[in-house]
């Protein structure tokens, strides 16, 4: 048996504001280890150029997510700017009864559960360098309204305030590549046994406390 199967997968959550580039981050981390597997979330929203069912979300109509509901099939789910979005219980077990690591990449509300009911994951919050450079990245997007933006831009703050005491971890995205190392580093202690110093440098509280008093968009740390 190798040393992968012989260990229990580990539940990795990823939650951050829109406009943060976590499904980017995601992807990458997925690719890069072998250990890990992405979990597809069911969502009720449309799929946008490019997207592939099955692959990027599983897409369903609210009818179909209610049914789900009301079976109880979801970890976690939460209404997201107008439209749901759950991670099934299926595809959290189906990586960790082989000994895989599985990777949830959802929002804050699903988070907060999934911390009451998994108390074996290990959650992950990636934050913007500050709102300036989120607001930026939500409007070079160029897929949604002014009032859209608006309304994340509103909703992130709100996030923002209510973050505390979920996560294990907050991650700057400041460069791409940085955040996606410094994921990767965290998988790797966390499977190691060694997490305390990580959880130390990335504390969530003084990331949060940093993000919160930044009256620029220049870069929180």
């Amino acid at each position: 048996m190798s040393g992968r199967a012989a260990r229990a997968g580990i539940p990795f959550v990823v939650a951050a504001p829109s406009g943060t580039g976590k499904t980017t981050v995601c992807r990458l981390v997925v690719a890069r280890d072998p250990e890990i597997e992405f979990s597809v979330s069911h969502t009720t929203r449309a799929s946008r150029p490019g997207e592939r069912d099955g692959v990027d979300y599983h897409f369903v109509t609210p009818e179909e997510f209610e049914r789900l509901v009301a079976k109880d099939a979801f970890l976690e789910w939460a209404v997201y700017h107008g439209n749901r979005y759950g991670t099934s219980w299926a595809e959290l077990d189906r990586p960790l009864v082989r000994g895989r690591d599985v990777l949830l990449e959802i929002e804050i509300q699903g988070a907060r559960q999934v911390r009451e009911r998994r108390p074996d994951a290990r959650l992950i919050f990636l934050v913007p360098p500050s709102l300036g450079v989120l607001e930026r990245r939500l409007r070079s997007r160029q897929t949604e309204s002014e009032q859209d933006v608006t309304a994340r831009l509103e909703l992130a703050r709100q996030e923002l305030a209510g973050a505390d005491g979920c996560f294990h971890y907050a991650v700057v995205n400041d460069d791409l590549e940085h955040c996606v190392a410094r994921v990767l580093e965290i998988l790797a202690a966390e499977r190691g046994g060694g997490a305390e110093a990580l959880r130390r440098r990335f504390d969530p509280g003084r990331a949060l406390a940093a993000l919160r008093g930044a009256a620029s968009a220049g870069p929180i740390g």
